[in-house]
């Protein structure tokens, strides 16, 4: 059994504590923050639960079997709902032709493929073709490449893989938005189909086209709810951790990892970190895996000479968006936006400029997404009130502030949240909105940067460029320290929930010495394996 200290609590950092405990290690967690749930957050206030993070529910077989390492099942932690409709597309309002000012994306395919076929005729087999290939893709990313930890070659040079190599180069050559408009000419289905790329941080006119296996999630698989809201994921995955023997310890800002030299190079002897009171403590350890911000434990908590990612590697690197978030409690109900609502604007180029381009500046107008989950969930707003989340992808810079409540945030940062407002109102026909709103809480930046350690005070992380993908991607060891371990949405696979399980299972294989491509067999096994491979 091996002495672990984990960083951060957030999604990764409670599932790695979780997988690493059930297999045998003393495991404590470490987080600067007064709860858990990191990026994942929540914020509660007069009766109204919002969550301050991911709110699609994607990808539900990494779920299942995250669930299942920990001895367990979604069904059995979860209450799913299937949202129907899945979600609904606000334009920009045009009174000068007919088109519909909003579409409306059903759940499963058939309807989905007739709603194509009503905005493009003779669509519906353009879309059959495409999600057909966006399965393939993602079955193949499950079982070659989300998991693997890229230690030997061999994992990818499976027939499977070999056969499709055409293909994959193909996919990974393409770029997303001009992949989807060699098949389709409706912009708004072109939109559909390129808006996923925001998920993953990063600009559809730059992601690769192998990440149009989104598509597969949303317009087949549909899109579920976890009744609660993603707090009550981030609850069940702390109970499921905290069940195996791992040990929280919160307000604990770790101030830098300790590390040992001996015949066979460097490796980590601990951390350094310091409680509410100011108070500096030392965590002994064996092991260290950092689910914080890589930039920050690359950076901060360690010395130059052990950087593998040093602040030169960053200078080259690009970020995803920043997050303009804006939760806000309104009296009455709003039956106009079902749960999940996107506000795309026409001129899709200017929009995705001023996020990544040379000049970034929040757009405006921002195209921009809406949750309202009490459409969904009694339990998130008072009676006869809604609760509505607003998030509006911005340029990763942190002088444009801070949020704060009623209005109190930084005035870039308000001026926006006003904007946003006015846009949904507007564009939902939702004239008396602002007067409605009750409650109002608002996050930038900064906050991000302050909160989470953010780089750049981006949301997300790394933008999933192709340079910034899979293997390309900062992986979850230190090449400089052994035994120090790296997990979360900064690191390999990826952004997202989903991504943050699975870097947490590749940490989990990296430490037992597992080179293998796909998903663990289940369950863990009860030994404690602790040989670093």
């Amino acid at each position: 059994m091996s002495r672990v200290v984990v960083i951060g609590a957030g999604v990764a950092g409670l599932a790695v504590a979780g997988l690493l405990a059930r297999d045998g290690h003393d495991v404590t967690i470490l987080e600067k923050n007064d709860r858990v749930g990191g990026r994942a957050g929540t914020i509660e206030r007069d009766g109204f639960r919002f969550d301050s993070g991911p709110s699609w529910y994607l990808m539900p077989e990494v779920f299942d079997h995250f669930f299942a390492m920990m001895g367990t099942s979604a069904q059995e932690q979860l209450d799913l709902t299937l949202l129907d409709p899945g979600y609904r597309i606000f334009r920009e309002p045009d009174t000068s032709t007919d088109d519909a000012a909003s579409v409306t994306v059903p759940a499963g395919r058939e309807r989905v493929a007739a709603l194509f076929d009503s905005l493009e005729p003779g669509s519906a087999r353009a879309l059959a073709t495409y999600l057909d290939s966006a399965h393939e893709a993602s079955t193949m990313a499950e079982k070659y490449f989300l998991y693997n930890p890229f230690t030997r070659l061999r994992s990818l040079l499976a027939p499977e893989v070999l056969r499709a190599l055409p293909r994959l180069f193909t996919l990974l050559g393409t770029r997303l938005q001009a992949f989807a408009a060699r098949r389709f000419r409706n912009p708004v289905i072109r939109q559909i189909l390129g808006y996923p790329a925001v998920f993953l941080g990063t600009d559809p006119r730059t992601a690769p086209a192998m990440y149009h296996l989104m598509s597969a999630l949303d317009l087949d698989q549909g899109v579920s709810y976890p009744q609660g809201g993603f707090w009550r994921v981030v609850e069940r995955i702390e109970d499921l951790a905290r069940t195996a023997g791992v040990q929280i310890i919160t307000d604990a800002e770790v101030t830098g990892i300790r590390t040992q030299d001996d015949r066979d190079g460097t490796h980590v002897a601990g951390v350094g970190w310091r409680d509410r009171s100011g108070e500096e403590h030392v965590e002994h350890a064996d092991i260290v895996v950092s689910a914080a911000d890589l930039h920050h434990t690359e950076t901060v908590l360690l010395p130059a000479s052990l950087q593998t990612y040093p602040e030169s590697w960053w200078a080259r690197r690009t970020s995803g968006p920043g997050g303009l978030l804006v939760m806000l409690g309104v009296r009455g109900s709003l039956p106009q936006l079902p749960h999940h609502s996107l506000f795309f604007t026409d001129d899709w180029d200017a929009n995705f400029d001023a996020i990544f381009g040379r000049h970034p500046a929040i757009p405006s107008p921002a195209s921009t997404y809406v949750c309202r989950p009490s459409a969904t969930d009694p339990d998130v707003a008072p009676a006869d009130h809604e609760n509505l989340f607003i998030l509006v992808p911005i340029p990763a810079d942190v002088d444009l502030g801070h949020g704060g409540s009623d209005s109190s945030g930084s005035p870039a940062i308000e001026r926006a949240a006003d904007a946003a407002i006015d846009l949904v109102a507007q564009w939902a026909d939702i004239p008396d909105l602002r007067e409605r709103i009750v409650v109002r809480e608002t996050k930038g930046p900064a906050d991000f940067r302050d909160d989470y350690h953010s780089w750049r005070g981006g949301m997300l992380g790394p933008a999933h460029i192709l340079s910034q993908s899979a293997m390309f991607r900062a992986q979850n060891a230190s090449k400089r320290v052994r035994g120090l371990f790296y997990a979360g949405a900064t690191t390999a696979p990826g952004v997202g929930v989903p991504m943050c399980l699975i870097s947490a299972e590749i940490v989990l294989k990296r430490i037992r010495g597992d080179h293998s491509g796909g998903p663990l067999p289940v369950p863990v096994a009860g030994a404690a394996r602790t040989e670093i491979g």
